[in-house]
């Protein structure tokens, strides 16, 4: 009986990392759509100036933090760093023996996704991450423009934000359980 139950854990939180599969191939064909489609440093107007695709590659991380470093430092620290951060999230995500929720496990099966998304642009595009989402910001926090992003990244914010907000709240107890 413990042997079945242990087999159930570990199939519910392998069965999330179907959605980190999805994520990182819907993100890469979208790239890979934006690199055939829109020349290196072009953009198409979506929604007037309010939203364009645009075909920009980011050699550093998140918001081009990183982008002073020399290229021979900066690109194997940007390989190394991700990597550990995936990595352990990986293993806090599978070992816990904090009882996740379901929703909890989808959001961590996410953020591998959006990360590993990223992380894949890094081994095989030497020039940087492709970015192509592009928003006009007018003028917020002093940026006319938000800083270019693609799915991977936006899915690893919304995740992220989601996690933290279902670590806030208070967990449903399963039905049957006394108050």
């Amino acid at each position: 009986m413990i042997l079945n139950t242990k087999k159930r854990d570990i199939r519910t939180r392998l069965v999330p990392l179907i959605l980190s599969a999805g994520i990182i191939v819907v993100d890469q064909i979208a790239k890979i759509v934006v690199i055939r489609a829109i020349p290196k440093g072009e953009s198409v107007s979506v929604i007037g100036d309010f939203f364009r695709l645009i075909h920009v590659q980011n050699p550093a991380i998140a918001f081009s933090i990183g982008r002073g470093i020399q290229a021979g430092t900066r690109r194997p620290l940007f390989m190394l760093l991700p990597l550990i951060v995936i990595a352990v999230l990986f293993l806090y995500y599978i070992f816990t023996r904090d009882p996740l929720t379901r929703f909890q496990k989808w959001c961590f099966g996410a953020l591998v996704g959006g990360g590993l998304g990223n992380y894949v642009d890094r081994i095989f595009r030497p020039d940087g991450v492709v970015d192509f989402l592009d928003f006009r910001f007018y003028g917020i926090l002093g940026m006319e423009r938000w800083p270019t992003f693609n799915l991977a990244d936006a899915t690893v914010v919304v995740a992220g934000i989601l996690l933290f907000i279902s670590f806030l709240l208070p967990a449903k107890k399963p039905a049957g359980d006394a108050p």
